[in-house]
């Protein structure tokens, strides 16, 4: 299968599903959205709900044998036995969205054998669309998009939590700590985009956050791993991952020889 044939269809689909949930969005101010909260920490809106359920119904309409595995929906397992696997979270950043802040998106991946071929981030608020098939290129819009070329962890501009960013900070010395970004999917992106240099995650992000954007950054010239350098590999029956690194290949050795 050609998944860049499969592009501009993806791509509608998100951007409407993006315009849906915007509707919903109060810059500034806390969505009119409901909202509840799973677990008894995890917050969801009603616009999550009804994100997700767009999105299920147009993708599954789109290849119909695909598997499914979304942050909205109870996951059967059935996807552990489909060659191909759509991986969505309908909105990646909802404590974001519901209190006003513009970093959320849209985050939806296709897999094909565990690893990413097509992947969407949009985030409506921005106006911004970073999406990327399988040797391809990567794009924002209609504009390609390459990793920043900074060629030393020094001064480079780092998103992430602030005990993995001290991390590289003693080792790498002087650092530009850009605000963080509330949205996995976006701080990713961001990477490709060359709009910063090195994205960090904490542990415990899943498939859902991450496998839109990691090829997004791949298809841009970047790399992101496990801080102990392995590969990242999707469609598990546990979704969860360890703490990751993401930046230009310039950048990721010496990245993960820090936290090594």
């Amino acid at each position: 299968m050609n998944f860049g044939d499969l592009a501009p269809k993806v791509s509608a689909i998100v951007e409407e599903a993006g315009r849906l949930a915007a509707k919903q969005f109060r810059y500034g101010e806390q969505t009119t959205s409901k909202i509840w909260y799973k677990n008894g920490h995890s917050p969801v809106t009603e616009t999550d709900i009804a994100t997700n359920n767009f999105l299920q119904a147009r993708l599954t309409q789109l290849l119909p044998d695909a598997g499914w595995l979304s942050e909205e929906t109870a996951d059967d397992n059935q996807r552990l036995t489909r060659e191909l696997v759509w991986v969505v979270d309908p909105i990646d950043g909802t404590r974001a969205f519901l209190s006003g802040h513009p970093d959320w998106c849209i985050s939806v991946a296709l897999l094909a054998n565990g690893q990413p071929v097509l992947g969407n981030v949009f985030a409506p608020v921005h106006d911004k669309h970073y999406w990327a098939a399988e040797h391809q290129n990567a794009y924002c819009n209609d504009q390609i998009i390459h990793v920043s070329p900074h060629a030393a962890l020094k001064e480079s501009r780092i998103s992430g939590p602030k005990f993995m960013v001290g991390e590289v900070s003693e080792v790498a010395g002087q650092l530009i700590s850009v605000p963080r970004i509330p949205s996995l999917a976006l701080r990713i992106a961001r990477v490709a985009e060359g709009e910063i240099d090195v994205g960090l995650v904490s542990d415990n992000s899943h498939d859902w956050d991450i496998a839109a954007a990691d090829i997004i950054l791949r298809e841009a010239g970047g790399i992101m791993t496990s801080i102990k350098g392995e590969v990242i590999r999707y469609n598990n029956s546990d979704t969860t991952h360890e703490e990751l690194a993401a930046s230009s290949k310039l950048l990721h050795s010496s990245l993960i020889r820090i936290f090594d």
